[in-house]
């Protein structure tokens, strides 16, 4: 062993030891010169973070925290991975989502980085028909394909199973999956399938496909419903138990019955929540593995896929950033697939720059950042490992909630699943309305003069079961009333900002103000007198101190000019002539919408 000379220079481990009764002292001191009352105790939740499900996210994780062992890669309970190389040999998949019979678009994707396909066939993609066509040209053999066909599964999966024959592709060369989901079929569109067609498709595979797998565990309709992770989580483990009765009642064994399904999830920006969602759910369901009889059984694929849930209409090229996020996030939490959403999706068809970004942002993180290098790059982290450990106990908690209604089939058909995931949207909803959790390019930073991206429309996808929803929906249907406002008049409806005092102590407030009504398609007009604004409705902008002086005389300058509402940016108070109050925090929805409303824009 080599003993390093002594230069006088000691090392960072000689300092004395902090402890966390330190820390939590010299946090309750900085928190206190701030004005607010807290104590060594309460310090350390004054700056924690509610999440929903009842999570909680501190401000510091030590090795003291108290979590389970993960266990190792490729193990069971699967936390780390369901393979022991994890990603680190190619990277993950990237799946690419096609809903055309467009043949070229597909063997584009594929010459240029995508490893699979995702092919939405029937209602909502294109006919079973064009299959043959679409696939013209693909190498079945190295290119796994994955349907999703709701009420069509076994035709085209009749189809796909007939192309392999005709291309002679054997049987253990076969990957994929025939994507046979009924219960996400009946979660979508409120229809009940009969399951005995995707366990003779489960027992097909299991005979001459080994490495097909027959059924989709798809989470996708609870998440876009706007349920939570942790419900994303219990309802899809509830599914895959309903299809495991199925399967092993129609006379697979466990092991069998396992290797037959395919689970695929949600990937958001909330990168950190991401990472813990795809670790947790690999330790659900080697617990109900285990609790089977069949602990090896227990890691199964996941295919993870960018959340059209945060994709926003308005200023859409902000969505590369998210799906980035998210898709970092699907693959440092294990995920074996994963769909990027092009950036336009939620305006239609994407084109072919939307489909090269989507699937180079795989490429990229794989290749030049080389995320997929490192096995389980999120193990070890005090955060991340208690998270995941929270947010499973949360989802097994909303699974037994599930079973003990009946099952998945029977809380869905009653409608208390749909019910406790509107709940979960309507308490969500009230913090987007709030910009308490702020959509960029919408809720803030909106530019109102961003020409506006236009794609032909994509195939209807089937409905008449939960709903789907957008962070972006609430704004998304102001900024409709401005633009049909704008089109019949030639305006768009405007509030005049009228600044007090110097710029620096308007500015801030100015700004404030000016991104609020925007969220709401409302031009603010900063330059002249209100009389030239061409505006209804006139806000204050200043600081506090000059509100005190000078807010009653100008809110009374403005209503003698015509201002039929006076709003003052800032915390409420008591100033005359002033009618309303915008401040951070406020419903900026219900503010913009009656703001509309009274300016008569329909």
């Amino acid at each position: 062993m080599t003993v390093l000379p002594n230069d006088g220079l000691p090392l960072a481990a000689e300092f004395p030891s902090a402890t966390h009764e330190q820390w939590r002292r010299l946090v309750a001191g900085v928190l206190s010169k701030s004005g607010k009352d807290v104590s060594d105790e309460t310090a350390e939740a004054a700056l924690s973070t509610a999440l929903e499900d009842g999570l909680t996210t501190r401000p510091l994780y030590t090795a003291h925290d108290d979590i389970p062992d993960p266990g190792l890669p490729g193990f069971a309970p699967f936390v780390r991975g369901g393979r022991p190389e994890g990603n680190t040999v190619g990277g993950w998949g990237v799946r690419q989502r096609h809903t055309t019979a467009d043949n070229a678009a597909v063997l584009a994707d594929l010459e240029n980085g995508v490893t699979s396909l995702w092919l939405v066939v029937g209602e909502g993609g294109f006919p079973v028909s064009s299959l043959a066509r679409v696939l013209d040209g693909v190498h079945l053999d190295l290119a796994p394909v994955v349907l999703d066909a709701g009420r069509d599964t076994e035709s085209a999966a009749g189809e796909l199973l007939r192309l392999y024959g005709e291309r002679a592709v054997a049987g253990d060369a076969v990957r994929g999956s025939l994507g046979a989901d009924p219960l996400g079929h009946e979660a979508r569109t409120g229809e009940a399938l009969p399951f005995a067609p995707a366990a003779a498709l489960a027992r097909r595979c299991a005979d001459a496909y080994p490495g097909l797998r027959a059924l989709t565990v798809d989470a996708l309709p609870y998440h876009e419903a706007g349920g939570s992770a942790a419900q994303e989580l219990g309802a899809s483990l509830a599914t895959a138990v309903a299809y495991l009765r199925e399967l092993t009642g129609a006379g697979l064994s466990v092991e069998q019955a396992c290797g037959q399904l395919e689970f695929r999830y949600a990937a958001t920006a909330d990168q950190f929540l991401t990472i813990a969602k795809l670790r947790a759910a690999r330790r659900l369901w080697a617990r109900v593995a285990e609790v089977c009889g069949a602990p090896e059984a227990g890691a199964r694929p996941q295919h993870a896929v960018t959340s059209p849930v945060m994709m926003s209409r308005r200023d859409p090229y902000v969505n590369m950033l998210r799906t980035t996020i998210a898709t970092l996030a699907a693959g440092v939490g294990g995920a074996d697939a994963v769909t990027v959403l092009p950036f336009d999706h939620a305006l239609g068809l994407p084109d072919a720059f939307a489909r090269r970004i989507a699937r180079n942002t795989s490429t990229i993180l794989i290749e030049e950042s080389h995320l997929a290098r490192v096995i389980d790059p999120a193990g070890g982290s005090w955060y991340v490992e208690r998270l995941t450990d929270e947010l499973a106990h949360a989802a097994w908690e909303f699974f037994q909630h599930i079973e003990g209604l009946g099952g998945q089939a029977t809380a869905l058909r009653s409608g208390r699943l749909g019910q406790d995931l509107a709940d979960t949207w309507r308490a969500r909803s009230a913090k987007l309305a709030t910009r308490r959790e702020p959509v960029t390019g919408v809720s803030e930073f909106p530019n109102l003069a961003e020409p506006a991206v236009e794609r032909e429309p994509a195939p209807e996808p089937p409905s008449g079961g939960l709903p789907k929803v957008r962070r972006d929906e609430a704004y998304e249907a102001l900024r409709a009333r401005s633009d049909a406002h704008l089109a019949a008049t030639g305006t768009r409806p405007r509030v005049y900002l009228a600044t007090i005092g110097p710029a620096a102590a308007h500015t801030a407030r100015t700004t404030f103000a000016a991104n609020l009504f925007q969220a709401g398609g409302i031009e603010p007009v900063t330059e002249g007198s209100f009389e030239d604004s061409g505006a209804t409705e006139a806000c204050l902008c200043s600081s506090d101190a000059l509100y005190g002086e000078q807010a009653a005389d100008t809110a009374r300058a403005l209503r003698a000019a015509g201002a039929r509402q006076v709003f003052l940016a800032g915390r409420p108070g008591q100033y005359p002539d002033v009618d309303a109050y915008v401040f951070a925090g406020c419903d900026a929805v219900a503010v913009l919408s009656a703001t509309l409303d009274r300016m008569g824009v329909s």
